[in-house]
């Protein structure tokens, strides 16, 4: 397949993996094209997905306005890293391939650059679209509270929607690009190294994007997996980065903390297929940070009498579950 050519050289290069999104890729591509702030170019990495033939189909009458890229599956850390050798752009937006910017977004990121000359990368607010009926914004659920530094970051007081970011070629290439290694959680990584390396990161509260990453089979289905990643990353940010004192005491107090909720939720895995041993140990270790007084009841249940023990949870698991519908329903019903 062909794709753009051109002499000028873009201010923003946009930057799309995509993997399994044919259904999804022209409403996120009609989103950038639709965008008041017009200077870029849009890099499409096809990231060896398994529907290339109707991922292709759908790209083609995109295909005199995008760079396509073809290549073997290397993750989202691969693809984005193929695009970011490619760009031109002196600025890089990121974007996935399921998910979709308002109208304003690029105008507004740019005129904060031209706005604060110091800035290096700039994230927004924007709708989750885990239930889109409830229009949640995702600092709803994950807020900004204060300055997003190295810090605040390695806690998550501040955490940063991937699809909003722009940020400057130059400090992304200083930080290394996305770590290839990691499965999950690579744009976190990246920004602890970018915030570690000195660079300023702002954000805005405007809602300027919509996110579908509650879509069955995305990277964040899985929370056991995601904090796995998060724990790992850590470890690795202790291993690798030349910390200061208090930079590796912040690191090491999160690791554990994110460790024990690790831990906490492996232990549910194993309770709910009845490896009732392993369960017991892993809450155990749990509760070694966590220091909840329920979980060293569930702890000695799963001691005494563990069949028990697991119908017990398995009930007040089903029926916090559906508190917590009865609540979403009822704010659906509000809202209209």
């Amino acid at each position: 397949m062909s794709s753009i050519v051109t002499n000028h050289i873009p201010k923003v290069s946009i930057i799309m993996p995509a993997y399994n999104t044919a259904d999804l890729i022209a409403a996120s591509l009609d989103s950038v094209l639709a965008q008041s702030f017009q200077d870029f170019e849009i890099i499409v990495v096809n990231d060896g997905s398994p529907d290339t033939p109707d991922l292709e189909r759908v790209l083609a009458p995109y295909l005199d306005k995008i760079i396509y890229i073809n290549q073997e599956n290397k993750r989202a850390a691969g693809a984005r890293n193929t695009a970011i050798r490619r760009a031109r752009g002196k600025f890089l937006a990121f974007l996935d391939s399921d998910d979709q910017w308002l109208p304003d977004h690029l105008s507004v990121q740019m005129e904060l650059f031209e706005k604060d000359a110091e800035l290096d990368l700039i994230y927004s607010n924007c709708f989750a679209w885990s239930d889109p009926r409830l229009q949640q914004t995702f600092m709803d659920c994950c807020p900004s509270e204060g300055p997003a530094t190295f810090v605040n970051l390695v806690p998550e007081k501040c955490q940063i929607p991937v699809s909003t970011v722009v940020a400057r070629k130059e400090v992304i290439e200083k930080a290394g690009l996305f770590d290839e290694r990691l499965q999950r959680c690579d744009d976190y990584d990246l920004w602890l190294r970018v915030a570690f390396h000195g660079a300023k990161i702002g954000y805005t509260r405007r809602v300027q994007a919509r996110l579908n990453g509650g879509r069955p089979g995305s990277l964040g289905a899985s929370n056991v997996h995601m904090l796995e990643a998060c724990w790992l990353i850590l470890e690795k940010m202790d291993r690798e980065l030349p910390l200061s004192v208090d930079e590796r005491a912040c690191v090491r107090q999160r690791s554990s903390e994110v460790r024990a909720q690790y831990l906490f939720e492996e232990g549910k895995i194993r309770l709910n297929d009845g490896q009732f041993q392993r369960a017991r140990t892993l809450f155990s270790e749990a509760n070694a940070q966590l220091r909840r007084p329920l979980l060293g009841v569930v702890q000695l249940g799963l001691k005494v009498a563990p069949r028990t023990t697991r119908n017990v949870v398995s009930l007040v698991r089903s029926a916090k579950k559906q508190v917590a519908s009865r609540l979403r329903r009822d704010k659906v019903i509000v809202a209209r």
